[in-house]
């Protein structure tokens, strides 16, 4: 658009559904101004007076961050210790300070600060990402008036409420501003609100007349002004609010209002008053926590923790009844049993005759020493390992999309090992399945149907009925061949000898062509923008199909390139004199689409005078308004709109009426009352009146745009089926596109039976022509209940076919109802693929919420459109996909990719590699653990329960920390059961996180039950081998010290060891940690040995001198080694052999070399056939039928 000063007229016309210019009647709203919630006054262009200053205000610095430099130790230490396990030890350490430790409190302490200290940090880190981003943001630039007429660049941050700014084209907007002028006459400004709801299309907003004459820097220097509005608040879309100006009072609407991190658009500049500063914004206001998510492996895990500590508190019980009781016994009259205690001098914690005391002192001893069962570093280790693999996820360059530059991005690390567990995706269609790149393909004209393209759908469509065009180029249909061409203009994709080049103007019905193309050109809000140097005309659309319309014009020779105030320009053919010529259509009034609607018209008055009613909408509405002499072609073009919706093309109707003076007359003063109103029923108020003139239409035809499939969706979705996950499609699509677009990408195939649920009935629509809302509500109910009862009942007669379910809008509203919600659940989940179609947002996030809570399953949705948000919130896990449509539900999910097809790799490899790394991890850390707290407990009980330590209070203490954590880490971030090809290869594979069974509670116990069996060996065969007998050539027998010493050397190599067996892929960084956490045991060994007996006390020279140079010493480590690992290698040899699981045959596929033989591979994938039921895999396979067919059940 140009920006020159123009004429003022009244735009408000053109936008009559958006814009009010005049002072209305706004007293209903108004008179809360100074009200509760209504107190805001602001001086406009006086931040600093004496008024302003009283107000007190908050600055405009914003801060997202969790934590201050002040708060960041209080709260984060908070947050450490709200989990049971870090609090456990808290105690344990505090307690360690009294005589009942069984160790030193510096030992016992100091993991304990280690890992907090390593957590903390790393919350720093991530907080501090949060400050550097603040401050970016803070010290953005914008000119601010300085007092004297001049304006001078100042930071974000130092903005007051009452400054007036002046923001310059694509600018964000650094507060909440209150527009007061802009470059154009009428003090309009165009707005991009992508960053706060999503949307790419451009808001008008216009300030009132009476400051609209602030045109330069100079004249904002004597203006004064003093606002009053409602108080900061939440809602994006209202602002109550009046100006008084030398005495005189104007209300203000959401029209005037500018949001922050609003980008201004198509306009040199404006100037604005600041009115909500920093965290008042409406957008900060807004700016709440995203819901907390759990993984289902973690809550497990906390289960299993528990679980731990009431083995401790079992193990301490016990012990210290027992401990009780022969204390109790030591004193016998004058007798004495255990004579060496002094029962009768002891103290306390021996004293026979207070046993029970003693006991209870036991008890708390016992509960520090059996701790070593509870894994501290487990926590701090998987928040290590999940922050990695979402490094690895961020990097995978097969996940990365060239075009738009985006990689994937895991935007939190909570949620990694649930991607290996989704049973059920619930998938947007626009954006997220098509590509939301709309192309003019097809028209209808005068009941001419014109375009000769192919549609991916009628691709499908001709794959799915065997038609010639699909077998006689063996399963491919060439483009070349049949028409289909990639344009190389966006947005059209037209090809027609009859109509391109000025060959229209041959066709029988040219003139009926003309009005058509002529009304794309006109009848849309689409804003040109014209390349100074070339010359080319850009549009701005407030959709994808909008643009299409009009450069779908343009390219036939009907060229819209400029719009004004109240015109629109455009460029075309004159038949007659075969020369182009420019029209200029007067813009009376654009009565908007909207979902009610369903339709969008212009009042125009051409180049002749004549006026003009130009209107385009949906059949069901656009048909029914036609008048009878405008219907000439009615039945040819709907035959023409029901093929281009089998074809999965959207479809929109095109008609006109010429408008007399008197009529339009009436119309514009009835219009312009309804829309300045206030009340309740303003909405329906409009309507009525528009209702006047869009009626008795003629018809002229019908447009067809394609929303093409994204790359790779087809073979995406069949691989995911294969993996049998589940996958449901909700869309606002009408159901016909719908159903056509789920062939396209095999969600629905040939043969496969349909379960519809619709409210398009004759009993249904014959009710809804009597107006009783009661009845049509009840008997819409029974309708919707009566299909899915029926729906059931075919399900369950069926037996082996596969179903689809598919329902409307309308239905669903009834289907959700808290007494239909679980019928319809229990129906959908015995389909194969579900479509739900007309679903509103809120019904996109109750569906997901249905499907979450009824299943217990992990859910996935993916979306890439604001109104997807509540969608990707609402389930385990949120997928943005950086598309289009803004960036609102990339920030709302969890993990962005750019494309659906990168779902595969992200659930198939990464989600199951993570999941199995985690579960993995998870049970080898307990397995360490129960492997080290069976030696401490069996010690303890030999030494009759008397609270003695096997081990030396730093071996106790740098267990977890040093000597078998690291392994642990390295197999989280790097092991992998089968290669990413294998992966994809066998989709089956995945479930094995889907149905859990790597963190079944009978794995756990098996590990469990592997370290309580590596435990009891290790202090068994190292007691008995060490004593009683001499331990070297001196005829030293080995005391605490050396069994001590002994039994943590075995435990280090027999956990160590364990980790190598357990390792599928072995990298130089699992040989680094593995083997060198037992060179790091052995180093420590001699390093600690060498200090003061003071320091290491009981391990003071004890490698140099007493085990090393001892043959026996080496002997008893290479034998309990052997011994404690050869339980678990027997059977895993045995089950890896005869009962290998999914994961087992493929890694024996691949050790025996035949992964290159397609008659084995077949075998090992017809196991991931069977459960599939959608895809193009399960349609080759019903067309071959190689199965029995019980094989082909449904997946349940």
């Amino acid at each position: 658009m140009g920006t020159g000063r123009r004429k003022k007229l009244n735009f408000s016309k053109i936008y009559s559904f958006k814009c009010g210019n005049g002072k209305g009647d706004f007293k209903e709203e108004h008179s809360q101004i100074g009200g509760p919630g209504f107190s805001r006054v602001v001086f406009c262009n006086e931040p600093d007076g004496e008024d302003s200053s009283l107000r007190s205000y908050g600055d405009n610095y914003v801060s997202t961050t969790k934590y201050t430099l002040a708060s960041f130790l209080p709260k984060s230490l908070y947050e450490q210790f709200r989990r049971v396990a870090n609090f456990y030890f808290l105690v344990t350490g505090i307690l360690a300070f009294t005589p009942l430790a069984p160790y030193s409190a510096v030992s016992a302490i100091l993991p304990l600060i280690v890992i907090i200290s390593a957590t903390m940090i790393k919350e720093g880190i991530e907080d501090w990402k949060r400050k550097l981003q603040d401050i970016q943001i803070n010290n953005r630039k914008v000119k601010v008036h300085q007092g004297d007429g001049t304006f001078q660049q100042s930071e974000w941050k130092n903005l007051k409420v009452g400054d007036i700014v002046k923001v310059e084209k694509d600018q964000f907007f650094p507060a909440d501003l209150l527009l007061l002028s802009s470059n154009y006459e009428d003090a309009i400004c165009y707005v991009e609100t992508m960053n706060l709801d999503g949307e790419t299309n451009l808001k008008l907003k216009q300030a009132l007349d009476v400051t609209s004459s602030l045109t330069e820097d100079a004249h904002v220097n004597g203006f004064k002004a003093t606002v009053r509005c409602e108080d900061p608040n939440t809602n994006l879309y209202t602002f109550v609010g009046s100006m008084n100006i030398e005495g005189e009072q104007y209300p203000l609407s959401p029209q005037q209002l500018l949001l922050r991190d609003s980008k201004l658009r198509n306009t040199e500049y404006i100037y604005g008053a600041v009115i909500f500063t920093g965290h008042d914004t409406k957008v900060m206001q807004n700016a709440t926590d995203p819901p907390s998510k759990r993984s289902k492996v973690e809550k497990k895990m906390d289960k299993i923790i528990y679980m731990l500590f009431g083995v401790l508190f079992t193990l301490a019980f016990i012990g210290s009844v027992y401990f009780g009781i022969v204390t109790e016994k030591d004193l016998d009259g004058s007798k004495m049993k255990r004579w060496y205690l002094k029962p009768d001098d002891a103290e306390i914690f021996f004293d026979p005759k207070r046993a029970p005391a003693a006991a209870i002192y036991h008890f708390l001893t016992a509960v520090m020493l059996y701790s070593y069962l509870i894994p501290i570093s487990l926590y701090v280790s998987i928040e290590v390992v999940k922050v990695l693999q979402t490094i690895f996820i961020n990097q995978d360059i097969h996940m990365y999309y060239e075009v738009t530059d985006k990689p994937a991005h895991a935007r939190t690390s909570n949620l990694n090992e649930e991607l290996g567990q989704v049973y059920t995706i619930l998938s947007d269609k626009t954006g997220t399945l098509t590509a939301n790149s709309m192309e003019f393909v097809k028209c209808s004209v005068a009941g001419t149907a014109y375009g000769r393209g192919i549609t991916e759908v009628e691709r499908a469509m001709a794959k799915r009925k065997g038609s010639p065009l699909f077998n006689a180029r063996t399963d491919v249909i060439d483009d070349s061949e049949v028409g289909v061409q990639e344009s190389s203009v966006k947005g059209f994709n037209f090809e027609d000898e009859r109509i391109m080049d000025r060959k229209w103007v041959n066709e029988p019905r040219s003139d009926i062509i003309q009005n058509f193309f002529r009304l794309l050109a006109v009848c849309h809000t689409v804003i040109p923008d014209v390349d100074e140097d070339t010359g080319k005309v850009s549009y701005e659309a407030e959709s994808p199909d909008e643009a299409a319309f009009v450069i779908a014009a343009r390219e036939v020779g009907f060229e819209f390139f400029k719009r004004s105030q109240n015109s629109v320009s455009f460029v075309e053919l004159d038949p007659v004199s075969d020369k182009k010529v420019e029209r200029v259509y007067t813009l009376l009034n654009v009565l908007e689409f909207n979902s009610t609607r369903k339709r969008m018209s212009v009042i125009v008055r051409d180049d002749k005078g004549k006026l003009l009613l130009l209107s385009k909408g949906a059949d069901n509405v656009m048909f029914e308004r036609l008048s009878k002499k405008g219907r000439e072609f009615e039945e040819v073009t709907r035959e023409h709109v029901n093929e281009y919706a089998d074809a999965g093309l959207r479809t929109l109707i095109l008609a006109y009426r010429e408008l007399g003076e008197e009529e339009y007359k009436v119309f514009n003063e009835k219009f312009v009352e309804a829309k300045n109103s206030v009340s309740a029923d303003h909405d329906d108020m409009v309507d009525e009146v528009t209702e006047m003139v869009e009626k008795d239409l003629i018809l002229l035809g019908a447009t067809a745009v394609e929303d093409k499939l994204q790359e790779g969706v087809p073979d995406c979705i069949d691989k995911l089926a294969q993996a049998g996950i589940k996958i449901w499609v909700l869309t606002g699509d009408k159901m016909e596109t719908a159903i056509n677009i789920g062939y396209a990408c095999s969600l629905l195939r040939q043969g496969m039976n349909q379960i519809i649920i619709t409210l398009d009935s004759p009993e249904i629509l014959a009710l809804e022509k009597s107006g009783d809302k009661n009845v049509i509500a009840k008997a819409s109910k029974q309708s919707v209940q009566k299909q899915i009862a029926d729906g059931k009942a075919l399900l369950s007669a069926s037996g082996s076919e596969a179903f689809a379910l598919i329902i409307d809008g309308r239905s669903l509203t009834y289907a959700l109802e808290d007494d239909v919600k679980q019928l319809f659940l229990q129906l959908a989940i015995g389909c194969a693929s579900v479509i739900c179609c007309r679903s509103s947002p809120k019904q996109k996030a109750l569906v997901t919420r249905l499907v979450k809570t009824g299943t217990r399953k992990t859910t996935l949705a993916i979306g890439d459109g604001a109104n997807d948000v509540g969608m990707l919130q609402e389930a385990d896990i949120g997928i943005g996909i950086s598309g289009v449509e803004g960036m609102q539900a990339v920030m709302a999910s969890d993990v962005a990719i750019a494309q659906f097809r990168f779902l595969e790799r992200l659930l198939l490899v990464h989600g199951h590699w993570c999941y199995r790394r985690i579960t993995s991890m998870i049970c080898y850390f307990f397995y360490k653990n129960i492997t080290f707290g069976i030696t401490v407990f069996l010690y303890e009980a030999y030494a009759s329960f008397s609270g003695q330590p096997a081990y030396n209070d730093w071996f106790l203490s740098l267990y977890n920390v040093f000597f078998s954590s690291l392994p642990v880490i390295a197999m989280g971030v790097f092991d992998q059961d089968v290669s990413a090809r294998f992966c994809l290869k066998f989709p089956l594979l995945y479930q094995e996180g889907v149905q859990n069974v790597l963190f079944s509670w009978k794995r756990i116990i098996g590990w469990m039950f592997n370290g309580l069996i590596s435990g009891i060996i290790i202090f068994f065969f190292c007691i008995r081998s060490l004593d009683p007998q001499a331990f070297n050539e001196d005829g030293k027998i080995a005391g605490l010290d050396v069994v001590g010493a002994t039994m943590y050397t075995c435990v280090v190599w027999v956990v160590n060891c364990q980790m190598a067996l357990a390792v599928s892929y072995f990298t130089i960084i699992q040989h680094v940690f593995i083997w060198g956490g037992v060179a790091l045991w052995y180093l420590f060994l001699v390093i600690y040995g060498a200090l003061p007996p003071s320091l290491s006390t009981t391990a003071y020279q004890v490698f140099v001198e007493a085990l090393a140079p001892v043959p026996s010493y080496w002997i008893v480590t290479l034998s309990v080694v052997l011994s404690a690992l050869i339980p678990y290698f027997v059977f895993n040899a045995i089950h890896l052999r005869f009962f290998p699981m999914y994961h087992g045959a493929i890694q024996w596929m691949r050790y025996e070399g035949n992964t290159d033989d397609p008659e084995f591979c077949s075998m090992v994938r017809q196991r991931s056939i069977r459960t599939t039921t959608v895809g193009f895999t399960a349609r080759s396979l019903a067309r071959t039928n190689p199965l029995d067919p019980k094989n082909d059940r449904p997946t349940r």
